[in-house]
């Protein structure tokens, strides 16, 4: 069964979500750029300001989400008399930090919840969790993070908020096709024209369309969508000799030569500086 362009993606990098806060916010709070996960932080109630590392500051003055999908630096501040209360949790991906998921999205996603009616479900379930005292809780909380940033980004590909990039496809319907049938079958030798007849259109409109909401040509798409299932399957203790098979790479020489030539390193001296 062909899976929905979200949860094929979902099924090779999947979210992970772990709270660590709720209730009250009061003073200053610092996260770093080198830290293995990204973070989601929701402000409830009260007052805040949001602060990116490049100095951009948000003021936040009604409930608001804010994804920071990948390890970049972001400070909260509140007073007292803010009266902030936040639910924060860590977000990992398998796969690592850079996978295709993560860094197909905006460095800090900030928007009042207010904007977001398609969440309010879920995030009236999160809200009443974490002021409550039930057994589960935390389980419970992680999961409805999960759930709620799926929403999310089922949000932001009905909206097409995304200009470009690999989720800016997916919000295309005509390359959604072929990136569906691209992502559920990496091991496939895929041409240009072959793509271009999924989307229903020809292959230089095609060809032209995909590079320029995408941002790469097919080709180059597919080395980085083969290279990054490569990476999972690396972490995962895979060899290399079946991870070549999988993601369509006659032998494990030639997966390594594209892995090089994407990552700039082989195989074994990235997977040495991921476990530093």
């Amino acid at each position: 069964m062909t899976m929905d362009r979200l949860s094929s993606l979902l099924h090779h990098f999947n979210l992970h979500a772990s709270t660590f806060h709720r209730g009250g916010f009061c003073g200053t709070s610092s996260h770093g750029e080198h830290e293995p996960h990204g973070y989601i932080h929701l402000l409830r109630a009260g007052r805040m300001s949001f602060r990116e590392g490049d100095g951009r500051e948000l003021r936040l003055e009604e409930p608001s989400l804010m994804l920071v999908a990948r390890p970049r630096l972001h400070q909260m501040t509140a007073s007292e008399a803010d009266g902030a209360e936040l639910v924060c949790a860590t977000l990992a991906f398998d796969g690592g930090i850079d996978n295709p998921l993560s860094r197909s999205l905006p460095g800090a996603i900030v928007k009042p919840l207010r904007e977001l009616p398609s969440l309010s479900g879920c995030l009236d379930w999160l809200f009443a969790e974490a002021a409550g005292e039930d057994c589960g809780r935390e389980l419970v909380l992680n999961r409805l993070f999960e759930l709620m940033v799926i929403q999310l980004l089922r949000h932001l590909m009905n909206s097409r908020e995304l200009a470009s990039g690999m989720m800016a496809g997916l919000a295309e319907p005509r390359l959604a096709r072929a990136l569906n049938q691209l992502h559920e079958k990496p091991q496939h030798g895929w041409s240009v024209a072959e793509l271009a007849a999924l989307a229903g259109m020809s292959r230089a409109s095609f060809a032209a369309h995909f590079h320029d909401v995408v941002g790469a040509t097919p080709a180059d798409y597919l080395v980085g969508w083969r290279v990054s299932l490569a990476q999972k399957r690396l972490r995962e203790g895979r060899p290399m000799a079946l991870i070549a098979d999988e993601v369509g790479y006659e032998s494990p020489s030639a997966l390594a030569r594209a892995f090089r030539r994407k990552v700039g390193a082989s195989p074994s001296e990235w997977l040495r500086q991921v476990a530093q």
